[in-house]
C-alpha cells in the first residue's frame, strides 16, 4: 500500500471549497491576505481550534503546523492567555492612552531581549519594520537600506523587494503589481556573502542593513560561521544601523530571540507573531539613543498600538515563555520530528533537506545539501512539495506549502508520532 489507497477514510474538503466560492462574493479572492490564496486542494474554512488541532468546515481534525503562520507558540487555546485577555476586556478595550499592561509588556521585552533598551508597540510586523527603517534613516541622515535576497520584511512598497527574485536578477525585484519604486532607496545583496556587505556599507552611505538573523520565511538557512559577527562589525565601523527582523524568530527560537541564541546583538529589532500567541501585537525595540528619536521628531503612530487586550495577552505569553525550561519539551519534540521527516525521505530515496530550529524548521524537497542563500533555494521542487502537503492534509496534518513547520508547546509526543506516521504515508504517495 504505497499511495492514497492506504487511507481508510482520507480527509475531503468539499465544504471548504463550497464556502470559499461563497466567500469570493464578498472578499476579494475569498481571503484577506494573499498568503492564504492558492492552497491545495482549496483554502480551508475553519470552525474552531484547540491545542495543536484545527477543526475545519468538513469536520476534519487537523494537526496544525501552520500555527497561524507562526504566532501560536502556546497552542490555539492557552487558558492563561485567554483568561488575561478576558479579564482586561472587562476593564476596557482601547483607551487612546497608556495602561499598566502595556508598560509591563515593554518591561518583559527589555528583560528578555539583548538589544531592547526601549520599545514601541505596533499591530503587525510590517508596521514594526517601517518604524525601524524610519528610525535608522533619521539617526544616520542617510537614505539607502540594504536587504537580502529571499528575506521578507513585510508587504509595504519600500521593502517588498527581492523576496523571491528570479535567477540572475539585476537589481531589486518588485514583489507586487502597483508597487512604487524609490530609486536608490533599497538594495538587495545575496545572503551569507560577507564580502558583499563589507564592500557596500564601507562606502559610508547606508542607513541600515536589515535581515532575518537566520533565514526562516522562504527557507531555513543558518548564517555562515562568522557572518553575523562580520556584518555587526562592518555596520559599527560605517555608522550603519543593524536591524534584525525577528518577526518569526523572536520568542520562538528562545526567550531572547535569535540574537540571544546566536550571540550577536543588533541596534534595532522587530518582533511580532509569537510575542502574543495570536493577538495582534508587534514591536520595534533597540538601543535607547535610537528609540528615543520616536519622542524627538520621528513620527511613530497607530490607533491600536498598545491596545490593552492585546497587551494583556502579550504579558501572559511572555511570562510563560520566560519560565525556566519553557522551550525544553518543544525543542526535544521538534528535533524528533525533524529527524523523523529526514528518515522518511531518505528511506524513500527522495532528496530533501530538513534544516532550521526545532521550533521553526523548513523541509526543502529536491535539495541535496543545506542551502546557503536564495540562489540555492531556486532548486527546490516546489510542485512536488505541494503534492506532499496535499497528501499530508488528507492524512490529517496541515503544513505550510512553502516548507516551514512551526511547533507549539501543545505538540506532545503522541501528536509527533501521529505526524510522522502521516509523513511516511505522504512520502510513499508522492
Amino acid at each position: 500500500m504505497d499511495d492514497v489507497s492506504e487511507l481508510a477514510r482520507p480527509n475531503t474538503f468539499e465544504e471548504s471549497g463550497r464556502r470559499m466560492a461563497e466567500a469570493g462574493r464578498y472578499l476579494a479572492g475569498g481571503v484577506s491576505s494573499n498568503f492564504r490564496l492558492g492552497i491545495s486542494p482549496t483554502p480551508l474554512m475553519f470552525e474552531r481550534a484547540e491545542g495543536p488541532y484545527l477543526f475545519d468546515a468538513d469536520g476534519n481534525r487537523l494537526i496544525d503546523y501552520y500555527l497561524g503562520m507562526g504566532p501560536m507558540i502556546l497552542g490555539h487555546t492557552p487558558r492563561d492567555v485567554i483568561a488575561a485577555a478576558a479579564e482586561q476586556m472587562g476593564r476596557g478595550i482601547l483607551y487612546a492612552g497608556q495602561s499598566a499592561v502595556e508598560v509591563e509588556a515593554a518591561r518583559l521585552i527589555c528583560a528578555m531581549v539583548p538589544c531592547a533598551e526601549l520599545v514601541r508597540f505596533n499591530s503587525s510586523g510590517s508596521e514594526a519594520v517601517q518604524g525601524a527603517l524610519r528610525i535608522a534613516r533619521a539617526a544616520t541622515g542617510r537614505r539607502t537600506v540594504v536587504k537580502f535576497e529571499g528575506h521578507y520584511h513585510g508587504w509595504f512598497d519600500n521593502i517588498l523587494w527581492s523576496t523571491a527574485p528570479p535567477a540572475g536578477a539585476n537589481g531589486p525585484v518588485a514583489g507586487s503589481l502597483g508597487q512604487v519604486a524609490d530609486e536608490g532607496a533599497i538594495e538587495a545583496l545575496p545572503w551569507n556573502d560577507l564580502g558583499a556587505v563589507r564592500a557596500r556599507v564601507g562606502r559610508g552611505d547606508v542607513a541600515a542593513v536589515i535581515m532575518e538573523p537566520a533565514m526562516c520565511n522562504a527557507g531555513a538557512i543558518a548564517p555562515a560561521p562568522g557572518y553575523l559577527e562580520g556584518v555587526r562589525e562592518a555596520c559599527t565601523a560605517s555608522g550603519t544601523v543593524l536591524i534584525f527582523d525577528e518577526v518569526i524568530t523572536g520568542f520562538r527560537v528562545g526567550p531572547g530571540g535569535a540574537q540571544a541564541r546566536l550571540g550577536v546583538t543588533p541596534d534595532l529589532a522587530t518582533f511580532a507573531k509569537a510575542i502574543a500567541n495570536g493577538f495582534p501585537v508587534a514591536a520595534v525595540a533597540g538601543r535607547a539613543e535610537l528609540m528615543e528619536l520616536c519622542a524627538k521628531g520621528v513620527v511613530h503612530g497607530g490607533t491600536y498600538n498598545g491596545q490593552a487586550v492585546a497587551m494583556a495577552a502579550c504579558v501572559a505569553t511572555l511570562r510563560r515563555l520566560q519560565e525556566a525550561g519553557a522551550y525544553d519539551a518543544m525543542e526535544a519534540r521538534g528535533t524528533r520530528l525533524m529527524q523523523g521527516i529526514r528518515e522518511a525521505f531518505a528511506e524513500a530515496g527522495v532528496p530533501a533537506v530538513v534544516a532550521g530550529f526545532p521550533t521553526i524548521f523548513h523541509v526543502g524537497l529536491g535539495l541535496e545539501a543545506p542551502a546557503r542563500n536564495w540562489a540555492d533555494l531556486l532548486r527546490l521542487d516546489r510542485a512536488g512539495y505541494v503534492r506532499f502537503t496535499t497528501a499530508l492534509l488528507r492524512r490529517g496534518v496541515r503544513a505550510l506549502e512553502r516548507g516551514a513547520w512551526f511547533l507549539s508547546t501543545e505538540h506532545d509526543d503522541a501528536v509527533i508520532e501521529a505526524t510522522l506516521e502521516a509523513v511516511r504515508g505522504a512520502v510513499r504517495e508522492i
